[in-house]
C-alpha cells in the first residue's frame, strides 16, 4: 500500500500536534533490528526483576511483526510532561513524600491513548488502513522505535532524550499497514546536504559524549554500564513494581521517594531545553500531589487511597504499596512525630506494610535515641 494522499506525512505531523503531541516520526516495521538480541540478554540477566510479563510476552515485544504481522510502517508519539520546577527540589524535605513528576497529573495512559484513538480514526479517514494503537501497556518496545522514528536516543540512563523536550515525553505508537515514508531517511539525507535537522535525529546517533551525569546520580546503582539498567536496583521499580517488601540494602537511599525517581532523567543536560509550553497541560500537576506529607499517606486506608489518588496511575499500585513506600521514607526522615502513625501500621492487615513499619521504627528509635 502507498502512503495515500499527497501531503499525508504533513497532514498528520499537523493532526498530532493539535491532538496534544509534541513529537511524531515514523519508521518503518523493521527499523530497530538489534532490539530483540538486547531485550533477550536483558532478560537472561535477570535485570527485570519480578516483571514477568516482560518474559512471558518477549517474543512479541521484540519486534513490531512480532505483536502484528501485517504492520508495515510505526508512527511514533511523545506527549510532554516537561515539570516547571525542579523534580530535586523536595529532596531535603524529608517529612515530605517525593512522587515522580509523571505522576503529579492526570494518568498518562488515559490521556495519550484517547489522543492516540482519535489520531488513528483520522488516519483511517484519510489513507484508508489497518491500524493498531499501543501505550505502555501493550509489548511494544516504545523506546528503541521512538528512536529509529527520529524522536529522539536512547541515553546512557535507557530512557529516550530528545533535543526539544529532554527526557520528559510519555510516548505512543500507531502500527499500520501504510508503507509510510520513514523520517530517518529524510534526515539521514538532510544530514549528508549539511542541512538544519530541526528536532529529527537519525537512530542510533546518541549525543551524549563524555557526560555521566545520569549514571552517577543514581542513588541505587542501577546502572551497571551506560546504556543498560538492572530494574532490580532502579527506585523507580523498587517503589512500583516490585510488590513485596523492598530489599533493606535499597531502603536509605531511597530517601523520601515514594513513588518512583527522577534523579537520572533530572540531571541530564539536555533538560536545559525542554519548553513546558510544549507541555499537555492534562499532565499539570495536582496540589495535593506535588508535596504530600508523609504523615498524610501514612493515615490512608484503602477508600481513603482510592480517593485522594483517582485519575492518577498511582492508582493502579494500590495502598499497600503506597503506605510501604511512605513507611520507609518516613524511617529515613529522622522525624519523631511520624512514629505514633509508624507504629499504628504495626499491625496492619497487609504484611508487607506492618514489616516496612517496624523497619522505620527501629531506625527512628535508633536515630533519635543513639547508643550511649
Amino acid at each position: 500500500m502507498n502512503e495515500g494522499k499527497p501531503g499525508l506525512r504533513e497532514r498528520l505531523e499537523a493532526k498530532a500536534r493539535e491532538l496534544g503531541f509534541a513529537a511524531v516520526g515514523v519508521a518503518r516495521a523493521d527499523a530497530a533490528p538489534k532490539t530483540a538480541e538486547r531485550l533477550r540478554q536483558w532478560l537472561a540477566n535477570g535485570s527485570h526483576g519480578d516483571m514477568l510479563w516482560m518474559a512471558e510476552t518477549a517474543e512479541r515485544r521484540a519486534s513490531p511483526a512480532g505483536l502484528w504481522p501485517d504492520v508495515r510502517s510505526v508512527i511514533s508519539l511523545g506527549m510532554s510532561y516537561a515539570p516547571a520546577v525542579d523534580p530535586l527540589a523536595l529532596a531535603q524535605a524529608p517529612e515530605i513524600g517525593r512522587i515522580s513528576v509523571y505522576a503529579q497529573g492526570a494518568d498518562y495512559h488515559d490521556i495519550v491513548k484517547k489522543a492516540l484513538k482519535a489520531l488513528a480514526r483520522w488516519l483511517v479517514e484519510e489513507a484508508g488502513c489497518e491500524l493498531k494503537v499501543f501505550v505502555d501497556t501493550a509489548p511494544v518496545m516504545e523506546k528503541p522505535l521512538a528512536e529509529a522514528a527520529g524522536l529522539g536516543w536512547q541515553g546512557k540512563h535507557t530512557n529516550l532524550v530528545s533535543r526539544t523536550d529532554g527526557s520528559w515525553l510519555f510516548l505512543g505508537a500507531i502500527y499500520t499497514t501504510l508503507e509510510l515514508a520513514p523520517d530517518a531517511d529524510a534526515a539521514a539525507a538532510a544530514d549528508r546536504d549539511g542541512a538544519n535537522l530541526g528536532p529529527a535525529i537519525p537512530p542510533h546517533r546518541v549525543h551524549c559524549g563524555s557526560c555521566s551525569a545520569c549514571l552517577d546520580a543514581c542513588p541505587t546503582g542501577a546502572f551497571p554500564a551506560p546504556f543498560q539498567i538492572d530494574a532490580r536496583r532502579c527506585i523507580s521499580y523498587l517503589t512500583i513494581e516490585h510488590k513485596g517488601p523492598i530489599p533493606e540494602e535499597f531502603r536509605d537511599s531511597i530517601g523520601n521517594r515514594i513513588y518512583g525517581c527522577d534523579d537520572c532523567l533530572s540531571v541530564c543536560p539536555w533538560n536545559r531545553f525542554a519548553d513546558t509550553a510544549r507541555r499537555n497541560q492534562a499532565f499539570l500537576p495536582r496540589a495535593e500531589l506535588t508535596a504530600p506529607a508523609l504523615a498524610d499517606i501514612l493515615a490512608l486506608d484503602d477508600p481513603s487511597f482510592r480517593t485522594v489518588f483517582a485519575g492518577s496511575p498511582i492508582k493502579r499500585i494500590g495502598r499497600g504499596r503506597m503506605v510501604r513506600n511512605a513507611a520507609i521514607a518516613a524511617g529515613n526522615s529522622g522525624r519523631a512525630e511520624l512514629v505514633p502513625a509508624l507504629e499504628r501500621l504495626l499491625e496492619d492487615e497487609d504484611p508487607v506494610v506492618s514489616e516496612a513499619a517496624a523497619w522505620a521504627v527501629a531506625k527512628l528509635r535508633r536515630t533519635l535515641l543513639p547508643a550511649a
